[in-house]
């Protein structure tokens, strides 16, 4: 058994027993490790240590619990392992930077640590080649875009985090309240019938030191773009050659939840093929067809030869 998939199975037990008392000793017995040896190698997978790992998984799944409020926030601590509404609360703010309570009352859209898949850290498929893991699946071509492809929609900026990826960023997320302003215009958006919407992060002269742009729009007609309101945004994605990763769930839920570790496994799949993003990286994102039983979206990605420093 290779190291990373014995670090696998206490994930998966980790998450199993989110509820109840999970004792490191344990763990390092279901890994068959040593006690040392297991908490070294635990957090240089998972980029954790385990406690700080157990925490803010089960904080994810609190976070899902608070939104409904006929559960009180005491139930919602003791059902994952908090001793005390004080330890909850205290724990969740110093995550999230609001309490429960604040939460609750006002929802925003929270970046939560996700449950690690360590398998795409170490599999790798060559193109055309679909991988299945997790109920999602995974398929990554080249394909060059010929015209430009028009989004109108709207855009602000967020604090980027050099290093760390979507699911290891435990934090408000800047890109769902640029999702939410979407979503509060998108009926005024004079949209194509079944286009395709985009969100996008990348960088401009207008961003303040530390931070990116994200912009979320709909896909419009080329025409459509200059004689829109000026309440909105303008992005297209330009003609180039891309690598296009398409990515399959069985829902939407599971296709969001999952993102972050499609991106970390597609920039290990660009490394090991010797390429590097240029610039930015959209999602794309597809009405679900009415004889489909999955939802979709695409990752294009702009690609250059990787330096052999990087």
């Amino acid at each position: 058994m290779h190291a990373w998939e014995s670090i696998q199975k206490t994930v998966d037990y980790i998450e199993e027993n989110l509820g109840n008392d999970i004792q490191i000793e344990e763990l390092a017995e279901i890994a068959s490790l040593s006690l040392f040896y297991f908490q070294r190698l635990f957090t240089r997978l998972v980029k954790k240590p385990v406690r700080e790992y157990i925490k803010l998984r089960r904080l994810a799944l609190a976070c899902k619990r608070i939104k409904h409020k006929e559960a009180r926030i005491l139930d919602i601590a003791l059902d994952f392992g908090f001793n005390s509404h004080v330890t909850f609360t205290k724990a969740f703010k110093e995550t999230y930077g609001l309490t429960p309570s604040e939460y609750r009352a006002h929802p925003v859209s929270l970046n939560s640590f996700d449950k690690p898949n360590l398998l795409l850290n170490y599999t790798m498929v060559d193109e055309g080649v679909p991988l299945i893991t997790e109920g999602i699946v995974l398929e990554y071509n080249r394909k060059m875009l010929n015209a430009p492809i028009h989004f109108l929609g709207v855009k602000d900026f967020w604090r980027f985090q050099s290093g760390k990826m979507l699911g290891e960023r435990p934090e408000i997320s800047g890109p769902g309240a640029v999702w939410e302003q979407f979503f509060s215009l998108q009926d005024e958006i004079p949209r194509l019938p079944n286009g395709r919407q985009v969100g996008v992060s990348y960088h401009d002269d207008g961003a303040p030191d530390g931070y990116s742009t994200y912009f979320a729009g709909a896909e419009v007609e080329a025409a459509t773009m200059d004689s829109a309101d000026e309440r909105f945004a303008r992005w297209q994605l330009p003609v180039r050659e891309y690598i296009v990763c398409d990515y399959q769930a069985e829902d939407f839920d599971q296709l969001t939840a999952s993102l972050g570790k499609m991106m970390k496994f597609t920039r290990f799949w660009l490394k090991r093929h010797g390429l590097t993003a240029d610039g930015f990286f959209p999602e794309i994102y597809y009405s679900k067809l009415p004889d489909a039983d999955y939802v979709y979206m695409e990752m294009w990605m702009p690609f250059k030869a990787r330096e052999n420093n990087e």
